[in-house]
C-alpha cells in the first residue's frame, strides 16, 4: 500500500500525468522529424547520441528557415523530458518504499510502472475472492458472442483501466521477446504464440500476469522461477 501522504489517488494521478507527458513528447518528436524531412533532413539514430543532439546537429547546417521553428519545438521536447524524469524519480521513491511493489517486480517482465499501476488500480486485493477475476476486471478476457447456433469468443472486452492493461500487454511482450531467462510463464506464452500468434499470446500472458500479481499480493508469497510446465509461486 502507498506510504503515508501518498494515497492511491495521488500515485494514480502521477501515472496518468506521466502517460500524458510521454504522449506529448512523442507527438512533438514526430513533428520535429516531419518538419526536418520536409527540408530533406532525415534523422537516424546513432549510438550514444540523444534525440536533442541529433536535432541540434541537423539544425546547425541551416541558418534560418526551419532552424528557429525546430529549436522552439526542441525546447518543448526537452521540457517534457525533464518533467517525465521528475515523475519517474517520485514513482521510483514510492516503489522503493512499497514491499508489495518490490514483490510484484520479481515476476519476469513486470517493471516499476506496471507494478505501481496494478497496485493503484486494484487498491485492495481482498476485493477479489478469486485471482482469476482480476483479468476480467482489467478487460483482458474475451467477449462471449452467442446468437442462434453461433457461440464463440471474440476480442477482449477492454473494460476497466486502459493504462494498466497497456502496461501489462507491454510487460507480456517484453517477457516473450526480450527476457532471456527461461520460466514456465514464458514457455506457456510461447506455446500459445506458436499456435495462435504473438498478439494473442501477449494478451494471454498479460492476463496470466494479472492473476499471478494478485495471488502474490494477497498471499504474501514470492514468484518462483520454474522450468516445469506449471506456473508456480512460493
Amino acid at each position: 500500500m502507498p506510504p503515508p501522504g501518498l494515497d492511491s489517488h495521488t500515485i494514480r494521478s502521477m501515472l496518468g500525468a506521466r502517460a500524458q507527458l510521454v504522449a506529448m513528447r512523442v507527438e512533438v518528436s514526430n513533428q520535429i522529424r516531419g518538419m526536418l524531412k520536409t527540408f530533406g533532413v532525415v534523422l537516424r539514430r546513432r549510438d550514444g547520441l540523444s534525440f536533442e543532439t541529433l536535432v541540434s546537429e541537423a539544425c546547425s547546417t541551416d541558418a534560418g528557415r526551419v532552424s528557429h521553428t525546430v529549436r522552439a519545438l526542441l525546447a518543448v521536447y526537452s521540457g517534457l523530458k525533464q518533467q517525465i524524469l521528475c515523475l519517474d524519480r517520485e514513482l521510483a521513491r514510492y516503489a522503493k518504499g512499497s514491499t508489495t511493489c518490490r514483490r510484484l517486480m520479481t515476476i519476469p517482465g513486470i517493471g516499476l510502472l506496471t507494478a505501481i499501476a496494478f497496485i493503484t488500480a486494484i487498491d485492495d486485493p481482498v476485493r477479489f475472492a478469486k485471482s482469476s477475476s482480476v483479468g476480467a476486471y482489467l478487460g483482458l478476457t474475451p467477449r462471449r458472442y452467442q446468437s442462434g447456433e453461433a457461440d464463440h469468443n471474440g476480442k477482449i472486452s477492454k473494460c476497466g483501466d486502459p493504462l494498466v492493461r497497456a502496461y501489462l500487454f507491454e510487460a507480456a511482450t517484453t517477457l516473450l521477446t526480450r527476457v532471456e531467462k527461461w520460466s514456465a510463464l514464458k514457455a506457456w506464452g510461447l506455446r500459445i504464440a506458436k499456435r495462435s500468434g504473438m498478439k494473442k499470446a501477449a494478451v494471454a500472458v498479460a492476463r496470466k500476469m494479472a492473476v499471478i500479481m494478485h495471488r502474490l499480493w494477497a498471499s504474501g508469497e514470492t514468484f518462483r522461477w520454474s522450468s516445469t510446465g506449471s506456473i508456480e509461486t512460493a
